[in-house]
């Protein structure tokens, strides 16, 4: 068990990503704290985690976007579990369209929630960890920091930020010994991609259409992804930071072939 007394913070961790992320901590011996502004979601990843061993998980609500609120938290698991690792993984997306139809309340929630969370995650734990001279952060872009994909010019923007930032911070904080990665996963089937599909007039017709992009011939699973972040929060990626690793079912290797450009 590659997490055996290990603590574990993980944002956005109600559903997505997020829940198989901790979840798949858990399994691997970890104590999970989950983090999410959804405190039934948040919950509900608890329970799903509830016959999991050896491992344990408990909730703290959590707007990611709260400095105050996110430093108090990680102060208070630190000194009474400590603090191996942190997940920024809360994000969120805007329903497809040109960039002059996103209205400023959406683009200020974008850019709070996928950049100031991160930003809030970071600075609360890094000084932590700094301080005990271990520790691993990753952060959760997107395919969509790579590439930048049209109709989704908010979304891009606030996830091409984050490889760059892990790798400033990465090189700041190596000689404390901590480590800071990224993961820029492809499209995802998660609650998050299925809500923007269903705001198109054919769904299903969409949803095929970005199949075709890969081509190992489906969509992303939360697992996948969590295996990711996983493996570059373990012992195994020790001489591992700055990076950002793309986890996308051959998207690039075919030449990001965008649904969105068709």
């Amino acid at each position: 068990m590659r997490f055996e007394d290990k603590t574990i913070l993980v944002t956005g961790a109600g559903s997505g990503i997020g829940r198989a992320t901790a979840q798949r901590f858990r399994e691997e011996g970890a104590t999970v704290v989950v983090l999410d502004i959804d405190e039934e979601s948040g919950k509900e990843t608890i329970d799903t985690m509830a016959d999991t061993e050896p491992g344990s998980g408990r909730f703290h609500q959590l707007d990611v976007t709260n400095w105050e609120n996110f430093e108090s938290i990680v102060n208070d698991v630190a000194e009474n579990e400590g603090l191996d690792v942190l997940v920024n993984n809360a994000g969120t997306m805007h329903p497809l369209g040109p960039m002059e139809t996103i209205d400023q309340e959406t683009r200020d929630h974008i850019i709070d929630l996928n950049i100031k969370g991160v930003w809030n995650g970071c600075s609360s734990a890094l000084p932590i960890m700094r301080n005990q001279g271990h520790g691993a952060i990753v952060n959760v872009a997107s395919l969509a920091a790579v590439f930048g994909f049209p109709l989704q010019a908010g979304y891009s923007l606030t996830k091409g930020a984050i490889p760059n930032y892990t790798r400033a911070l990465a090189a700041e904080a190596g000689p404390s010994g901590v480590r800071i990665n990224s993961v820029c996963p492809g499209i995802t089937d998660t609650p998050l991609v299925r809500g923007v599909l269903e705001t198109l007039d054919d769904p299903e017709s969409a949803r095929e259409g970005f199949v075709n992009t890969y081509p190992l011939g489906r969509l992303g699973e939360p697992e996948d992804i969590a295996d990711a972040i996983l493996f570059l929060s373990s012992d195994e990626a020790s001489w591992i930071t700055g990076e950002n690793l793309v986890v996308d079912g051959g998207f690039q290797a075919a030449g990001g072939d965008s649904f969105y450009m068709k």
